[in-house]
């Protein structure tokens, strides 16, 4: 069975100049917090390693963000074309771009299309000038990538801001239900709001949810499985979070959850080959 491991960071590029590989530490001592040890692949920042990793866990391709962040660390619209054309389909590729000046915005949604990425990653409250995801310096992009058919990313959830309210699921309600249309992914699952977010889900049919890492042993763990098991099955979509969970380790966990073995397919391969608009998806 094809798997589509949907929030991948290689150790390659611009990816090494962000947080999580630059203070290993701190990604390590993230890592033991859900109970498990860090990758050998991510300690020696090893592309070989991490493809061999990928290769054992049945891991057919691993979805790379682009990343404009005052607070993590930033990753080029090229450097994640580059990382796409390097290791052919092993990787598909979304943009990210800088929410600050509304026209070069719209450049950078056009520039990630033109080399060929599959959509466009926003993490508001960890832009240089923070914001929530409703903010209506949003709004144009939000427009923008309705209008085009264009899949987004909001990370809203664990660290994704100043404070608690920088991922809490209101303002992600207000975007899906001002933007009907837009196909809308939330990373980081929007914990620890996994009722709200759910919630949110359950009422807008354009949400998409990736728990990701904050579903491996964390509060909450159960709630997401339940509504992946039902009501979520063709909107759950299936990462890592690597490099703060192996690529193998994640899988194998995963594969053992109370999940019903028919929808396996749809939450590890087909939702996200859906939300990015994949050939034969």
């Amino acid at each position: 069975m094809a798997v589509i491991d949907f929030r991948l960071r290689p150790p390659v590029k611009g990816f090494l100049d962000m947080v999580m590989y630059s203070k290993a530490e701190r990604r390590d001592a993230i890592t033991r917090q859900h109970g498990v040890e860090p990758a050998a692949s991510a300690q020696a920042r090893s592309m070989d390693q991490l493809l061999a990793e990928m290769d054992a866990s049945g891991v057919t391709c691993g979805v790379v963000m682009g990343r404009y962040s005052g607070l993590y660390g930033s990753v080029s619209n090229r450097d994640v074309a580059a990382i796409v054309e390097s290791w052919p389909g092993r990787f598909v590729g979304v943009g990210s771009l800088d929410p600050s000046d509304r026209r070069r915005a719209m450049a950078q949604i056009d520039e990630a299309l033109a080399l060929g990425l599959k959509g466009i990653n926003l993490e508001p409250g960890a832009y240089p000038q923070p914001l929530h995801s409703d903010d209506r310096r949003l709004y144009p992009i939000y427009a923008y990538c309705e209008d085009k058919g264009i899949a987004v990313t909001i990370m809203a959830g664990g660290s994704a801001g100043p404070d608690l309210s920088y991922t809490h699921p209101v303002h992600v309600d207000r975007v899906a239900g001002d933007f009907p249309d837009l196909r809308i992914a939330i990373t980081h699952g929007a914990w620890p709001w996994v009722h709200e977010i759910l919630h949110v889900a359950f009422r807008r049919p354009n949400i998409y949810v990736s728990p990701d890492q904050y579903l491996y042993n964390m509060p909450g763990m159960d709630d997401y499985i339940r509504a992946a098991n039902g009501f979520l099955a063709d909107r759950f979509l299936y990462a890592s979070s690597y490099p703060f969970i192996g690529v193998q380790r994640y899988a194998d966990w995963f594969r053992a959850l109370p999940i019903k073995p028919e929808l396996l397919p749809a939450l590890m391969y087909g939702n996200a080959a859906r939300f990015l608009g994949l050939a034969g998806s």
